[in-house]
């Protein structure tokens, strides 16, 4: 089979290179990070840890997202990708190492898409207006939408969308954080409603993370993080020197935020209804981080800086400390989203 780098757009991207911080190999180096150049064409680019690009493929769709997080999702062997400019989104499959990811088809959307989520064996499609449900089954997933709900506000500022035990939780940077009820089949259910005890400094929620039924999500421009739970907010932590906790991404007790202006990560340590600055930088960048994940010991991170755009991959240790693995630069300020594709992951919704 052949390898799915195209010459042509590869060219056209003009992909710097990749500086290795370390040698060797590891146990993770068969995971892959993926991201989207977010262009008028938009393109997968699919890169191994070490930070060579293995795969680059059309979406089938238009981008031009901007001031979200999760433009991409991964499920087990599945990856949605956001197509803002053309109102739809692209759903891949993994089919094997050689070429890790095909497209299998395009979803309609309502309006413009901006964030996407896995859960409850359904696609869930955030856009500027409205949140919609897709039901996976072994089809795979529906064009159809078998459940939908306008935003409170629905102005275009939606940011992010997130899966919790029976619910969907959603920021809209027009300081609203609501949620929407599923129903028993996972399906969107109800209106949007909107979380109590909400700051009342409360300035743009940007990104969220979710576990279980707690969802943990930034105030970007009160320099805060909120813990929401059972649809009211419980705890409220400020981000100390760092400035605009933007996008954050969780696993086992850590949970990283990205801060855009200050242009790095920090670390907060996690439980009940604790939220605790662990280290305030754990990396910088010479860009704005607009995205960031976090799964099988490897962080990766994208940021932007002039015309070009950077994804920095980095080995976390059982500290949370960040050791840079890798590190790609791309002539394209306007690259979004990034997932990290376990080796094994298989086909299980």
């Amino acid at each position: 089979m052949k390898k799915a780098i195209y010459g042509s757009a590869l060219l056209a991207l003009m992909v710097a290179g990749a500086v290795h911080a370390q040698t060797g190999f590891g146990w993770n180096d068969g995971d892959f990070i993926v991201t989207s150049s977010n262009t008028a064409s938009n393109e997968l680019l699919v890169y191994n840890t070490h930070g060579t690009l293995i795969e680059q493929v059309k979406t089938g769709g238009a981008g031009g997202v901007t001031g979200n997080a999760g433009g991409i999702a991964q499920n087990h062997d599945l990856l949605a990708v956001v197509n803002f400019g053309s109102d739809n989104v692209s759903v891949f499959q993994k089919s094997g190492d050689r070429v890790p990811l095909q497209l299998e088809k395009t979803v309609p959307s309502i309006t413009n898409p901006v964030s996407v989520a896995f859960g409850r064996n359904h696609l869930y499609i955030l856009t500027a207006t409205r949140i919609e449900s897709h039901l996976i089954d072994r089809h795979g997933v529906s064009a159809n939408p078998d459940g939908e709900a306008p935003l409170l506000i629905a102005d275009g500022s939606a940011a992010q969308v997130g899966v919790l035990n029976g619910q969907l939780i959603i920021t809209e940077k027009s300081n609203t954080i609501e949620t929407v009820d599923l129903n028993n089949q996972g399906a969107v259910s109800g209106s949007s409603k909107l979380v109590a005890n909400i700051p009342a400094n409360v300035n743009a929620p940007f990104g969220l993370a979710t576990r279980g039924n707690d969802a943990y999500v930034t105030i970007a421009h009160a320099n805060e993080i909120s813990l929401v739970r059972n649809d009211s907010v419980l705890t409220v932590t400020g981000s100390g020197t760092q400035m605009a906790p933007c996008w954050v991404t969780l696993d086992g007790p850590f949970l990283f935020s990205a801060n855009s202006p200050s242009q790095s990560v920090s670390r907060y340590a996690v439980y009940g209804q604790k939220i605790i600055q662990d280290a305030a930088v754990v990396a910088t960048f010479s860009g704005n981080p607009t995205d960031i994940t976090y799964r099988d010991n490897l962080a990766a991170v994208v940021d932007a800086n002039g015309s070009v755009s950077h994804v920095s991959i980095f080995d976390v240790d059982g500290d949370g400390n960040f050791n840079l693995k890798s590190s790609v630069t791309i002539n394209n300020a306007a690259t979004n989203g990034i997932a990290i594709v376990r080796s094994d992951d298989g086909f299980n919704y």
